[in-house]
């Protein structure tokens, strides 16, 4: 029997099964134009040969397959229930940080029973099946040899293929924009995230060699860029990204005192739009520092960090420091988290103050309170000089489950006892910042990911932001106007330069 009626029987039943999967656990109906398909198995046949060269089994494959896509399967429902969006390309980035946080990810420690023992289980089946399934090589010992390598450099040059010019042009035509849930029920999960991988690369190459290929919330991007000379700006500017943070009387929750000062006492205050719902803080975070819609970054997207590292130059910690600001980032968090350490240096940040930083400090639930996040900004800009501060807070991250607050048992009442506590935080930035001439924002960066607040089909659900200034100019009234997080972030240069005319509903 040769090499290739070995492999064929159980391609067609990795290629087969994988289909069927996709088709019992997809949240649309899969397209069955003949192109369409096509496109679809060739993501699953390299997924198949992509396991295919580690062992020479070709059942082992084809199970290593099937296992693969009911995990991504799984993962899709999850996503899609919790966040309203299937897997991406860019999540793969993220598996490092799972084992080292999973409580962040709804799953558990690798070191818990619940996890540790099914994976134990997995590698003594794998090591069985070597045992049980003969590699289906060549007899001879050169041809095995040639044979183990060539598959790598098969695969090897085949994605070097989609680097050259008319690579490039067949994988544009047929991912030309991102329309991820769209792309998902035609290609398929695999074919998808290859796709959207490889046109992120040809972006990124785009932007090296031609310049800088981002929009602009605010307008033309070159007039953000230029140094801004010293002059008669704020001596403090406070942003502050509230995990999870709404009004909770969206939620049917009690009225939040900060929220009836903000209708009384900001300068102005609405609704905000965010890139994502229940999970991707950096993406609202990457849309309030720079200014820049998602839809102008194109296929990054989905993890702006990711994409640009941190090479913003329209970002607001580097038009602050340009300005003669101290700039300093707050996150009682782990520092590597989405690169962060790296990123906000390069964002323009002088000083990140992270979780080691916030030892000893009050935690509610599992995390930092953000009283005392709102602390140690006060703390931070008591000196003299001028201070820009970015914080993001942690407080009222998922998941809300039993056993996180004593007393209180449901997933709502756990996130409301929280969000009082960021009202709380609110009002004591407000109080601690009054009389200095300053600006404070405060944002959350999506919606809570409750059984409450699910995504709806036309896009996240929006959060809430207010705007004060100090002292607040006279004769004028709190103003409400909805903003999207980039046009938030285009109205708080503002705060960074000379002009201090006023705000508006025009970012």
């Amino acid at each position: 029997m040769t090499i290739d009626a070995t492999l064929l029987a159980p391609l067609a039943v990795a290629l087969a099964g994988a289909f069927a999967i996709e088709a019992a656990t997809g949240a649309r109906a899969p397209s069955l134009r003949p192109g369409n398909l096509a496109l679809r198995g060739l993501g699953y046949a390299l997924v198949t040969l992509f396991w295919f060269q580690f062992s020479w089994r070709p059942w082992l494959a084809c199970a290593s397959c099937l296992l693969t896509f009911a995990i991504l399967a799984a993962v899709d429902r999850l996503k899609r229930r919790v966040i309203g969006e299937p897997p991406v390309f860019s999540d793969l980035a993220l598996l490092a940080q799972v084992p080292r946080h999973p409580e962040l990810y709804y799953t558990r420690s690798l070191t818990d029973p619940r996890m540790a023992g099914p994976l134990l289980l997995g590698i003594a089946a794998v090591a069985a099946w070597y045992a049980i399934e003969p590699a289906a090589l060549p007899e001879s010992a050169g041809a095995r040899i040639a044979a183990i390598l060539g598959l790598p450099v098969a695969l090897a040059t085949l994605v070097l293929a989609t680097r050259t010019p008319p690579g490039r042009v067949w994988i544009a035509r047929r991912f030309p924009r991102p329309d991820l849930s769209g792309d998902v029920a035609r290609a398929g999960i695999a074919a998808t995230m290859m796709g959207y991988a490889l046109r992120r690369r040809d972006e990124a190459g785009a932007a090296t060699a031609g310049g800088d290929t981002q929009g602009d919330s605010g307008g033309d991007a070159a007039r953000f860029s230029a140094p801004i000379s010293e002059g008669r700006g704020d001596e403090i500017v406070v942003v502050v990204q509230i995990e999870s943070f709404l009004d909770p009387v969206r939620l049917g929750g009690p009225p939040l005192p900060a929220l009836e000062r903000v209708r009384r006492e900001a300068a102005q205050y609405g609704r905000l739009a965010v890139p994502a719902h229940g999970a991707y803080t950096m993406r609202a975070e990457h849309a309030v520092l720079t200014g820049c819609e998602p839809e102008s970054l194109g296929f990054g997207r989905y993890d702006p960090y990711l994409a640009r590292g941190g090479d913003e130059p329209t970002s607001l910690a580097r038009r602050a420091r340009a300005a003669g600001f101290a700039t300093l980032f707050v996150h009682p968090f782990h520092p590597d988290f989405f690169d962060r350490t790296r990123v906000f240096r390069r964002l323009g940040f002088d000083r990140l103050v992270t979780e080691a930083d916030f030892a000893g400090a009050p935690r509610i639930g599992p995390y930092v309170s953000d009283e005392a996040v709102a602390e140690r900004i006060l703390a931070e800009v008591a000196g003299g000089g001028r201070r820009f501060v970015f914080a993001v807070t942690m407080e009222n991250h998922g998941p809300w489950k039993p056993g996180r607050l004593p007393g209180i048992a449901t997933p709502l009442a756990q996130y409301l006892h929280h969000v009082a506590g960021s009202g709380r935080a609110v009002e004591r930035l407000i109080e601690g910042l009054r009389g200095r001439r300053a600006t404070l924002c405060v944002f959350g960066d999506h919606a809570p990911s409750l059984p409450e607040c699910r995504p709806r089909p036309e896009g996240p659900v929006e959060t809430d932001y207010a705007v004060f200034r100090f002292p607040a100019p006279a004769g004028t009234a709190p103003r409400r106007a909805d903003l999207t997080a980039a046009q938030l972030g285009c109205l708080l240069r503002d705060a960074v330069t000379v002009n201090r005319a006023g705000l508006s509903t025009q970012a």
